[in-house]
């Protein structure tokens, strides 16, 4: 009998736990939902398997303050560290997340040699670089969920704008996750049009401001926590892309060396993910403008990993 696939969430907090819905839900895995509070990846995963019934998913759910239990698993995604408050930056997570996810990494990469790893803890692009560091996996099977979310994001509002289908949208983001990100309107589209035909610049610049607020927006308006619906599904469709060999392009925080002109560094751009992780980076023609506010975007990367001096 062939083996189920088994997916290792790391934080049981809002995104992770949320992820094991989602994962359970598309019975894609096994999942195994880790915490370091007693009791809480148990009692979540307790309650989500009596969600099983009235749904009919099959799948079993494990909650541990251990990581005995994780082992053998084929994607772990790592969602522990602290949130965001109202008015922290992101950067300002950076050395606790650093040392969270540090230590996580060992735990995981020591029961799960082979497993690919999805970090969604920020700043992304940094713990990204932490986890591939840490970890000594290849390239090919560490990578950040960011540009997933923050695609979801634009598309979301486009899709408002144009009074239209979410699924005729398409939205291409690249760059670091936070403020400079670099959404790209040229290479968005609508049942194929790019939405630079369809809507005015104005309305489209203030879409893609909205778009790098986006996190933000949440937290403000959430006062005690951040995103978590979208970014944890982020994570699930780049781990059922790998499971199903899906070969699908979605934008992802992955380790560049030369593409785009950067090198030794976590950036998010347009990946084909499948069996074997990170098939393909797909390099598209920049203007001149999208390549600055790219190199920006990876600069502003580059000083959290100075700071971190990995």
């Amino acid at each position: 009998m062939a083996r189920r696939n088994k997916i290792t969430v790391v934080g049981a907090g809002n995104v992770g736990a949320t992820a094991a819905h989602w994962i359970a839900a598309k019975e894609l895995a096994d999942v195994v939902l880790v915490d370091i509070v007693e009791g809480t990846p148990q009692g979540k995963s307790l309650d989500l398997a009596q969600a099983a019934p009235i749904d009919g998913f099959d799948v079993n759910l494990k909650g541990a303050n251990s990581y005995e239990d994780t082992k053998d698993s084929d994607v772990v995604i790592i969602t522990a560290g602290l949130p965001r408050k109202p008015g922290m930056s992101r950067d300002d997570l950076l050395k606790t997340n650093a040392d969270i996810v540090g230590k996580v990494t060992d735990e995981v990469a020591k029961h799960s040699p082979n497993a690919y790893l999805i970090i969604v803890s920020n700043p992304l692009d940094a713990m990204a670089q932490v986890a591939f560091k840490r970890s000594g996996f290849p390239k090919n099977r560490v990578m950040g969920m960011a540009g997933v979310l923050d695609s979801a994001r634009m598309r979301c509002f486009l899709a408002e704008a144009l009074n239209v289908s979410v699924e005729n949208v398409t939205a291409f983001v690249l760059g670091g996750h936070g403020d400079t990100m670099v959404p790209l309107p040229r290479y968005s589209t609508c049942a194929g049009i790019p939405v630079t035909e369809l809507l005015p610049k104005e309305q489209l610049d203030a879409i893609i401001t909205r778009t790098a607020n986006g996190g933000a927006e949440i937290v403000g308006l959430l006062k005690t926590g951040s995103a978590y619906y979208a970014p944890s599904l982020g994570a699930v469709e780049m781990a059922e892309a790998i499971l199903k060999d899906k070969k699908k392009i979605l934008p992802c925080a992955v380790y560049l060396e030369g593409e785009y002109g950067i090198n030794n560094l976590f950036v998010g751009v347009p990946c084909k993910l499948g069996r074997n992780g990170v098939e393909q980076i797909i390099e598209i023609s920049l203007t001149n403008e999208e390549r600055s506010a790219l190199q920006k975007s990876a600069g502003a990367v580059q000083e959290l990993i100075d700071v971190l001096a990995i």
